[in-house]
């Protein structure tokens, strides 16, 4: 295979809503370019993009996947996400190491939220944008529908570079704006006969020709003045200038096709490798420290590995950009995020499970390599005279958890290998042991990504598991100062035991003073704070340990002891066993004994005291809210308020955006279980939504009431 120079790679998400017919566009393509002799179909199972088992058995992507050709002398790697929503992981990856998004919008069904969702992040990360209204053979297609939901939501940035002639059985031929001529298909052909263009559409094509003069004349200077002197450009003129616009994303050039019938895709092919920038065209990462990254074949090596897949029969395939340098076999790298030294011994393209070896990539490139000893995903390798580390994939929140266990529990061990090797595999899925709610945490984008992870644990891995609803991470916390005290006393022949000690507790906020005097029951005390502690706890919030003893009532070396026995009953709050935060804790007095007092017998006494008072403190309940934030279209937001004013929401604000209406609302954690699957149904699967956490607030009594009922019967049953 011919070494490729940067600006001779291209390098392009596939991107679109969930049945736009993307893994179809990656046939037609690669039939195109001769590199598979017949196109594969979805319902045969056979295509290049979805060849995992759990695709096939489901009928569509779940994983993002890379297919490289040659064309027209340059380098083209695509890259087909998943279109559900469930699976944007493989969107964001692939959008930070592609230069540009072709993006499919299916003419049957219009523009979806899955499009709304996913253009967000192309323009978030500013990258350049080609439009592609597909299935315009399908019976429902409506083109003009589609072109007019494309406008009200991008403007006049999306710009016809064709249009078609005929929706549905009747669509038969294209107009070419750039080109000024007629592609038409005979009926069971793929190649179109080349016209000019009918009499009957002169006067529409005319019209579209000047709109995409002007918005490419726009982009340039040079070119704006060329046009104003001329009046005209030439077609290579007007294509520098929709690449210019594109970069600068102010256009978007919008193409029709069928890919299923392939008709079209040839034009598109080459309009991508004349016009899609290179690596060397757009602007720089920046690694870790800020420090802009060129895309020079000269540099130093430095390669980030972007996606990793576990292939039967050939184990791991790491998948990575080269972001500087260029990177041949047998070359030995070192692995910046895990310092160790990696060895590549081939490198490849590919094309789904085609691999083609390659002798030199260069800088831009998008490749694979096996079997790497200790490379895993989101690594940087570098050779030496390059210290680059590069982070710049972030990835949405997850919206989705259950607790997962294996059936069998012999197989708990070998379920957690398989889930760290599938985390690697997509890194939207979370999984957390915790040690507070004593299970295990999987946590994704919907119940459809979770349920793709439960077929594969199952089928591949045959490790039968089950999935809950996990547990509430709820806090303690107090909202009163109570008094306590409480005197260990054991006494068993020899050396007994013996500890006494008065508290105070109080709710702590940050900077609160301690006051001087406090007052119980008509009893006055008196607060010297000799010693303050501010504790940090894992779980959140706070514990300030105050020292308040005088006279020598306590040794200073049992203090510890009693903070000791505080925290393990702040690890196991006196409620429901929940932690507990934001507390501050006041030790003013007490007793020893000569002989038989120890730490135990004050960690015993403080963690006693201390459990009575924070049940006269007002003890209250705490529950984790998260900032929730839905796309909807107008027509069903009432109903989907409704819902989640039925989850205890309290919304926030509403507004509009292109075409959606966004709501923004706090929600419990606690009713979010089934949001995912509810939300679908409300709106046939039109919205979409994100969560992330925002802060713990007071249950309501009520709720409160069922909590501590349910946690008085659980410890029952123990």
């Amino acid at each position: 295979m011919k070494v490729y120079k940067t600006n001779e790679i291209k390098n392009i998400a596939v991107i679109g809503n969930a049945g736009s017919g993307k893994t179809t566009l990656a046939e037609a393509m690669l039939y195109e370019c001769g590199l598979i002799k017949r196109r594969g179909t979805i319902d045969g199972k056979n295509t290049v993009s979805d060849y995992f088992p759990v695709e096939k058995e489901y009928g569509y992507s779940v994983f993002s996947t890379l297919f490289s050709y040659e064309w027209k002398e340059k380098m083209m790697n695509f890259i087909d996400c998943p279109g559900s929503d469930d699976f944007v992981g493989g969107v964001v990856s692939a959008l930070n190491v592609t230069d540009m998004a072709l993006m499919l919008i299916d003419a049957a069904n219009g523009v979806g939220v899955g499009t709304i969702n996913q253009f967000r992040y192309v323009d978030e990360m500013k990258k350049p944008l080609v439009l592609l209204i597909n299935r315009m053979d399908h019976e429902k297609a409506d083109y003009e529908n589609t072109l007019a939901s494309l406008k009200e939501l991008y403007g006049s940035k999306v710009v016809q570079v064709q249009y078609p002639v005929g929706n549905g059985a009747a669509f038969n031929g294209v107009v070419d704006v750039l080109k000024q001529k007629f592609y038409e298909w005979k009926p069971g052909s793929t190649a179109p006969d080349v016209l000019d263009i009918p009499e009957s559409e002169k006067g529409r094509a005319g019209e579209y020709y000047q709109a995409l003069l002007e918005a490419a004349a726009e982009n340039d200077e040079g070119l704006m003045e060329k046009y104003f002197d001329q009046g005209t450009l030439t077609e290579e003129e007007m294509r520098e200038g929709i690449q210019k616009g594109m970069i600068n994303h102010t256009l978007f050039p919008l193409f029709c096709a069928s890919a299923e019938k392939n008709m079209a895709v040839h034009r598109i092919m080459n309009f991508l490798s004349m016009v899609a920038p290179s690596p060397a065209d757009m602007a720089a990462p920046v690694d870790s420290e800020g420090k802009e990254v060129n895309a020079d074949a000269t540099a130093p090596t430095s390669l980030f590995f972007f996606k990793t897949t576990v292939e039967p029969h050939i184990g791991e395939v790491s998948y990575f950009k080269v972001m500087s340098g260029s990177v041949k076999e047998g070359d030995d790298l070192a692995n910046i995020n895990r310092g160790s030294k990696e060895r590549l011994a081939q490198i490849y393209t590919v094309a789904g499970q085609i691999r083609n070896k390659a002798e030199e990539l260069q800088a831009g490139s998008i490749g694979a390599a096996v079997k790497l000893k200790d490379v895993r995903t989101g690594n940087t390798l570098n050779a030496k005279g390059s210290e680059h580390l590069f982070n710049f994939i972030k990835y949405p929140e997850p919206r989705y958890r259950r607790a997962i266990k294996a059936v069998n529990e012999s197989n708990s061990e070998k379920m957690s290998e398989a889930l760290t090797r599938m985390k690697e595999e997509d890194p939207t899925w979370i999984v957390e042991v915790s040690k507070e709610l004593k299970q295990t945490i999987v946590s994704g984008q919907g119940e459809f990504h979770l349920r793709t992870l439960k077929w594969r644990l199952e089928n591949n891995d045959k490790i039968e598991i089950e999935f809950m609803e996990p547990k509430i991470p709820y806090r303690e916390t107090i909202t009163k100062a109570a008094r306590a005290d409480y005197r260990h006393k054991k006494q068993s022949g020899g050396a007994g035991q013996f500890g006494e000690v008065h508290l105070i507790v109080e709710p702590y906020t940050e900077g609160m003073a301690v006051q001087e005097i406090y007052r119980f029951n008509g009893q006055e005390f008196k607060i010297q704070n000799r010693d303050t502690q501010v504790i940090d706890l894992d779980w959140g919030g706070k514990l300030v340990f105050v020292n308040s003893i005088v006279g020598g009532a306590i040794d200073a070396r049992f203090l510890p002891a009693i903070l000791k026995g505080i925290m393990a009953r702040m690890e196991q709050g006196p409620l429901t066993g929940s932690y507990a935060r934001d507390v501050r804790v006041i030790v003013y007095d007490g007793k020893m004994h000569p002989v038989d007092s120890n730490e135990v017998s004050f960690m015993l006494a403080g963690r006693n005291a201390f459990s009575t008072a924070f049940k006269n403190a007002g003890p209250k309940i705490l529950e984790p809210v998260y900032d929730v934030t839905v796309s909807v279209p107008g027509d069903y937001m009432g109903d989907v308020m409704s819902d989640l004013q039925g989850r205890r929401a309290i919304i926030m604000g509403m507004e509009s955006e292109k075409g959606f209406e966004k709501l923004k609302a706090k929600v419990p954690l606690k009713e979010m279980g089934s949001y995912s699957t509810s939300l679908s149904s409300v709106t046939g699967g039109r919205a979409s939504f994100t969560m992330k956490f925002s802060n713990y607030e007071l249950v309501p009594s009520d709720v409160q009431d069922k909590l501590l009922k349910a946690y008085e019967e659980q410890e029952k049953e123990d």
